[in-house]
This record gives C-alpha cells, sequence and structure tokens, in this order.
C-alpha cells in the first residue's frame, strides 16, 4: 500500500516544518514540478471548456464574509481576523465571494452569459490539528475552482458541462470516482435558514444528476451552508473516502451581492452562480496521484522526464550534449554520470523516471 506522506518525503516532493507549523506543507522542486504540471493541465482543459482566468487576493474584510454568510454560517473554520488600523481583514475560507465582486464590478447583459471565472487560488481554513494529514488535509489550501454565473434556464446545462469536465479530467489523470454523492443540508444552524432556496437548487442537481445518468447517493448533513452540492467521491489506498470535486448551484449569493444582468426585456434579472471545481485542492490531488501511481508518474507529470547515463567516464561529454538537446526541446532531463556509481546501481536509482537513455561507445560514436 502507498502511503503519500512516505514516499512524498522518500522523493523529495514536499515536507513540513514545526517552525512554519502542522497543516502548512512546503513544496520542494520535484514536487513544485508535478504540481505545476497538473495546474497547466487544468488552467488548459477550462481554458477549452471556455473559462476566462482572474487573480484575486487571499484576504478580504470582514464585511465582505458578513455579506457572503461566511461569518455567520462557517468562522468555526476560518481563522481569526488581523486589525489593520480601524478595520478587520480575515485570509479568506472560500473564493466565491471575491468572484461575486468581480462580476458585479460593471453592468452586465444577458448576452455575456453564461460567464466561467477560474482561478487556481489559495484558501485557508482553520482545521484541528487532529485531523491534518499530508497533503489531504492541510490549513493553506491551493484551490481548482471557478464559478459560472448564468440564467436560471442555462443553470442545468452549465453544471452538467462541469460533470463532462471533471470526468474528462479523471479519465487523463487516471483518477477512478468511487462515487457521486448529492449533499444536501441537514439539522442545526449551520444552513442557511431559506427553504425554498434549498429546494429549487435541490431539484435542479438532481435534474443535472438524473440527465448524466451517473449514480449517486443523497446524503443530508454535508452540504455547503449556502446550498447543496454534487461532491465526487474517491478512495484512498487505506481504503478512506474524501471528496475531490464538487459542483454546485447557488442561489443565495447572488442575492447576497445583489448581482444582476440585463435581460433582453431591458430590466434587471437575478444570476444564478454555479460553483465548481474540476480537481479540487491541488494538494489533495497530488496526494491522491503519488498514491495511485507509486511515485512513478506518466511521463508527463512525471518531475525528471528522462535520465541520460553514460556507461563511463568517456562518454560524458555526449551524454551532457544529449540532456541540453532535450532541455531545449521542453523535456525535464538530468544527467546521471558514472560519479553515482556503477551503472546498474544509478538504472535502479532512477527507476521511477519513465525514459533512460544509456550511452555507450556505440551511441556515443555514431551520435
Amino acid at each position: 500500500m502507498h502511503d503519500h506522506r512516505r514516499l512524498g518525503r522518500e522523493l523529495g516532493l514536499f515536507d513540513t516544518d514545526p517552525l512554519i507549523g502542522a497543516g502548512l506543507p512546503y513544496w520542494l522542486p520535484d514536487g513544485a514540478v508535478v504540481r505545476h504540471a497538473l495546474e497547466e493541465y487544468v488552467r488548459e482543459a477550462e481554458r477549452a471548456a471556455g473559462y476566462r482566468h482572474v487573480y484575486s487576493p487571499v484576504l478580504g474584510k470582514r464585511e465582505l464574509y458578513e455579506t457572503s454568510g461566511h461569518w455567520a454560517h462557517y468562522s468555526d473554520d476560518m481563522f481569526p481576523p488581523m486589525e489593520l488600523g480601524a478595520e478587520q481583514v480575515v485570509l479568506r475560507p472560500s473564493l466565491c465571494p471575491h468572484h461575486a465582486l468581480i462580476y458585479r464590478s460593471r453592468s452586465r447583459s444577458y448576452r455575456e452569459l453564461p460567464l466561467r471565472i477560474a482561478e487556481l487560488g489559495g484558501m485557508y481554513r482553520s482545521e484541528l490539528s487532529g485531523v491534518l494529514g499530508g497533503l489531504t488535509r492541510v490549513r493553506a489550501i491551493q484551490l481548482n475552482d471557478a464559478h459560472v454565473f448564468c440564467t436560471l434556464e442555462q443553470a442545468v446545462d452549465e453544471a452538467r458541462a462541469a460533470l463532462g469536465l471533471i470526468a474528462r479530467a479523471y479519465a487523463d489523470l487516471s483518477i477512478e470516482a468511487a462515487r457521486y454523492r448529492l449533499s444536501l443540508p441537514g439539522d442545526g444552524g449551520k444552513y442557511v435558514a431559506d427553504p425554498g432556496l434549498w429546494r429549487r437548487a435541490t431539484a435542479l442537481l438532481r435534474e443535472v444528476l438524473d440527465g448524466t445518468g451517473v449514480g449517486y447517493e443523497e446524503a443530508e448533513g454535508e452540504a455547503a451552508f449556502y446550498g447543496p452540492k454534487i461532491d465526487v467521491q474517491i478512495v484512498d489506498a487505506a481504503g478512506r473516502e474524501a471528496t475531490l470535486s464538487t459542483v454546485q448551484i447557488d442561489f443565495h449569493q447572488p442575492e447576497r451581492f445583489d448581482l444582476h444582468y440585463i435581460g433582453a426585456d431591458g430590466a434587471k434579472h437575478r444570476p444564478v452562480m454555479v460553483h465548481r471545481s474540476v480537481i479540487g485542492s491541488v494538494e489533495r490531488a497530488v496526494a491522491h496521484l503519488i498514491e495511485r501511481h507509486g511515485g512513478a508518474f506518466p511521463a508527463w507529470l512525471a518531475p525528471v522526464q528522462l535520465v541520460v547515463l553514460p556507461v563511463a567516464e568517456a562518454q560524458a561529454e555526449r551524454a551532457e550534449d544529449v540532456v541540453r538537446q532535450a532541455s531545449a526541446r521542453g523535456l525535464r532531463a538530468e544527467l546521471a554520470g558514472a560519479e553515482h556509481g556503477s551503472l546498474g546501481a544509478r538504472i535502479r536509482a532512477a527507476r521511477l523516471v519513465p525514459y533512460q537513455a544509456v550511452i555507450g561507445d556505440r551511441e556515443a560514436g555514431s551520435g
């Protein structure tokens, strides 16, 4: 059984330090390569699907989260406010309030909808130390997030398209969905008190799931505080289940932020907000991929794609030339020279690298 925490340290992908703190891993060079390749993959997939990327700050005034509803319903999972003069600023627990402000930064027409805004952005959650573990549960999260602002008539199609984007990504990444879950509210004051909102959003998500044809289960008490969601569940090597990807239909925040668009009739109308995350947190996705591949990543994700091994010192110059040529063509290539031991030992040491090029007298002589 592969454990990403052990492999991550053995392979030099990530680590932690008590001076940085629990749940705050840092990425080493090889891990940063894997993360970057994954981020580039998802950005390109989103771009091809009609999303436009933005950047937004990881801080916001306390009033922002009072408006969004996070402060009333989610503050236990947020870090305490920081005093900044007469203001209080907070590390954001999610990206949706910032994207709502980006949407309302100017007047919008129905002709612009659906407007798909995506971001690979940082967010912070005050997780208890007892639940933290490796990359799967962290306090500083890099989230593959997006919000689609659309008409009510477009919401089901947009949510269904988001599920399709998730399915394609899973196929490309060799991730297997364990099950789909329709996450509904439970008892208690965690959830927005608006029965009509919940009924409408739940009915639309059921329509999305039924139209997609995937089997799903309903789970009470797993919804976001502002609405129900579709959760795509994965299972790790130890049999533990976690949510990786989500799709949500939200009527609450468009109301709270007074979002609108000008319709064909010239009047103001309220958009619907579809939240979706293709690979969820980058940390959790990489943890799953480490365990899935046992550290032997497919070539496009591998920290080193090609290792060049001269049989002896006589072939070192030719081997260095091969590394230079490969690097110039965009390959992540490294040299493992004779100073690192016997050829057999070097081949074993590079066993997780997808491609190995052994250069002896014949190869050096023929070019």
